[in-house]
């Protein structure tokens, strides 16, 4: 994008970058022919950002999840010509007045009328302000609407009973939509599945017509009759199998009755609690050659379906019957055959609820059709209340675009000592500070990665909220104080922007310099430390060989005792003075230091004292200087946007922390002004003046004395 008109931009340095101000309307008229090169951003994430999520949903046209600079141009754009004054914007203005749409052009007009549509449907009529919250509550705005442009209707959409009864069959076989009002109904796609459903199962029936005869045997009662056929089908098949064995071999029959079984098995129980294991066995007693016994002598578990299918089946085929052969059984087979055949055939099944006669009701009245005419009116309405949706998006843009844009063209937010950029999830308090640099993260080991380009000293915080016990990870920028206290495992507490507090808990630090100051110190701290270290560890190497020879001696003595049978002088007792080990060692480190120390003091005190000062300062600065150095590079070159880029940002120039900046984003903690203070602390140990100026006056007569007689002043006697 390149500048092709007259329109004038103001630029200021902020963070080291000259980067736009948007201060007008006509700077919003002409941003798209502002220089892409000159935003600070290309794209930022729709989502974790502290700007309402649906606004830039809106922004985000092509749904990727990310907003780009074209996408806000064409927001820009949409919304300054709609508004009568594009300066209305920077208002960033919760109440949208609907007076400040512009009624000159068709746009305008159609969203002025549909904005007036809104107030009347809730109940507001007599007002000219909406808010988000009433814009975006779609539910209550359709809710006393008939038809709401959406294409589906529902049971407010007609009074007639015989539609309403219609519009709940199509939802209870094929299913139903959320409409535009929060109720449930059909669309044209509905009732379209739902009538061929019904035309599917209206021809399967009709074929049944056809051939009422052979599919039908048992007339309305087959489907019954099928039923007991197909329950009892395995056992009077397993019966004649059975019996078809016996004649093979009448040695077998008893086997083939389970008589071992009903013995040894079922005698001993309660004959009540053993009903699925008698259903296991045969129908009825097996004998060579003989007949089913249709009512005396069946297994009691298989009496009442034996009942129903005498009572279906073999009473209507063969009357006065007792028994059924298995020739009259394959009869009954071969009846249901045309049935089951029609039944494997079954098309529209998801309407079989209705019946075949509500379904030919359907079919040859007009009630389809009238549900046609509704959806059609509805869907007329379409673009009407897609205006009414268009509403919405212009209240959210008049409250939040200017917001988006002063995080994205421009870091203003950032910057501003007042405000908060929508990248600032909230406040850490840790280590008597709170850090204001917040940043959600997003993808850990990639955001882990690439804070060491950011020059920042940053701790990682795992959040866990009180009151959701949902989770989150951020990362909190140090740029004040020093960083003595701060280890992996501390607990800190967080407050999200909405001022709900997480307890946090450091994961991870990221070690940068904070401030030259403790640049400075650095050094002595870590020479200190590595002096401890170094004691600790000679202390801790001889308490280990003290400890080691102590417990050898003590074993091989006790070894000695059980061993020896004749009597043997007293052991020696043990030496205390392995001990002295110890603390000899701790003396030869601190010797050796010392000895370091009378060497430097030696030489300091061979100069000239007009050199003395001089030399302590170049002391200073060969040891304080480097650290210091490094740190005033480091701190200048501090950038915020690989944190940015590591959540998805595309950061187009730089975001740099100055010391002065970096200093209003941590805040150390002060007293109130004008707070008192009770000095008086009954644990403070009591201080004993007179034996500390005794020995302040002993050190400065010594080195007093020292320089006398090294510059001849003073001779000692020889």
């Amino acid at each position: 994008m390149n500048n092709t008109n007259n329109h004038i931009w103001n630029f200021s340095t902020v963070g080291g970058i000259k980067r736009v101000n948007i201060e007008s309307g006509q700077d919003l008229i002409h941003l798209g022919s502002l220089d892409q090169k000159l935003w600070t951003a290309l794209s930022c994430p729709v989502n974790d950002l502290e700007i309402d999520p649906k606004t830039l949903e809106l922004i985000d046209k092509d749904k990727d999840g990310k907003i780009r600079v074209p996408e806000i141009v064409a927001a820009v754009d949409w919304v300054t010509s709609i508004i009568k004054n594009p300066d209305d914007l920077l208002k960033q203005e919760a109440n949208f007045p609907i007076s400040a749409i512009n009624d000159q052009t068709e746009a305008g007009r159609k969203l002025l009328s549909s904005a007036k549509v809104i107030l009347k449907n809730i109940n507001k009529e007599d007002s000219e302000i909406l808010t988000v919250e009433e814009t975006s509550d779609i539910a209550k705005i359709f809710a006393l609407s008939k038809f709401n442009g959406d294409g589906i209707i529902t049971e407010d959409t007609t009074k007639d009973p015989k539609l309403v009864q219609l519009l709940n069959e199509v939802i209870s076989c094929i299913g139903s939509s959320t409409d535009r009002g929060g109720k449930q109904g059909i669309s044209l796609e509905h009732l379209t599945k739902f009538l061929e459903q019904c035309n599917l199962y209206a021809n399967w029936h009709q074929k049944a017509d056809a051939y009422t005869a052979s599919i039908f045997p048992f007339g309305e009662q087959t489907e019954e009759a099928y039923q007991y056929y197909s329950a009892i089908k395995s056992k009077i098949e397993d019966y004649f199998l059975r019996c078809k064995l016996a004649a093979f071999d009448p040695r077998s029959t008893d086997v083939l009755n389970l008589l071992v079984a009903r013995v040894e098995a079922i005698s001993p129980k309660d004959l009540s609690t053993c009903i699925e294991e008698i259903a296991s066995y045969p129908l009825a007693k097996i004998e060579a050659k003989k007949d089913l016994p249709l009512y005396a002598g069946i297994n009691p578990a298989w009496e009442d379906t034996m009942n129903s299918f005498n009572k279906f089946i073999a009473n209507k085929l063969f009357p006065n019957q007792k028994t059924l052969s298995e020739a009259d059984w394959k009869i009954i087979t071969d009846i249901f055959t045309a049935f089951v055949q029609w039944k494997a055939e079954a098309l529209g099944t998801s309407v079989s609820s209705l019946g075949i006669s509500r379904v030919r009701e359907i079919l040859n009245s007009n009630h389809p059709e009238e549900l046609k005419s509704l959806i059609s009116e509805d869907i007329a309405l379409e673009h009407e209340a897609n205006n009414i949706i268009l509403v919405d998006q212009l209240v959210r843009y008049y409250r939040d675009l200017y917001t988006l844009l002063k995080n994205f063209v421009t870091f203003y937010d950032f910057y501003s000592p007042d405000a908060k950029a929508i990248f600032q999830a909230g406040t850490l308090y840790v280590d008597q500070r709170s850090c204001d640099l917040c940043i959600k993260v997003i993808d850990l080991p990639k955001h882990y990665t690439m804070s060491t380009y950011s020059g920042m000293f940053l701790i990682y915080c795992e959040c866990v909220s009180k009151t959701t016990s949902e989770k989150m990870t951020i990362a909190a920028a140090l740029t004040n104080g020093d960083i003595d206290n701060l280890v992996v495992g501390r607990n800190a507490l967080f407050y999200d922007r909405d001022g709900k507090d997480w307890d946090a808990t450091i994961i991870k630090i990221v070690d940068n310099p904070i401030s030259i100051a403790q640049a400075f110190w650095s050094p002595y701290k870590k020479v200190y430390k590595f002096i401890e270290t170094q004691i600790n560890k000679i202390a801790a190497e001889q308490e280990a060989n003290v400890e080691t020879k102590s417990t050898k001696g003590l074993e091989e003595a006790s070894t000695e005792i059980t061993t020896s049978t004749a009597p043997k002088s007293p052991a020696q007792p043990f030496d205390v003075g392995k001990f002295v080990g110890i603390f000899a060692a701790i003396g030869l480190a601190l010797g050796a230091i010392g000895s370091a120390a009378v060497s430097i003091v030696a030489g300091f005190m061979g100069l000239v004292w007009w050199k003395m000062p001089l030399a302590f300062i170049g002391l200073v600065l060969i040891i304080s200087g480097p650290p210091m150095v490094m740190a005033f590079l480091k701190l200048r070159k501090r950038n915020l946007a690989p944190l940015l880029d590591a959540n998805g940002w595309a950061i187009n120039a730089r975001a740099n922390v100055n010391i002065p900046f970096g200093n209003t984003l941590t805040n150390l903690a002060h007293l109130p002004k004008g707070a008192k203070v009770n000095l008086n602390d009954p644990f403070t140990k009591k201080k004993r003046p007179f034996l500390s100026i005794v020995l302040l006056l002993s050190i400065l007569i010594g080195i007093l004395f020292f320089i006398l007689w090294k510059y001849g002043f003073i001779h000692l006697p020889k």
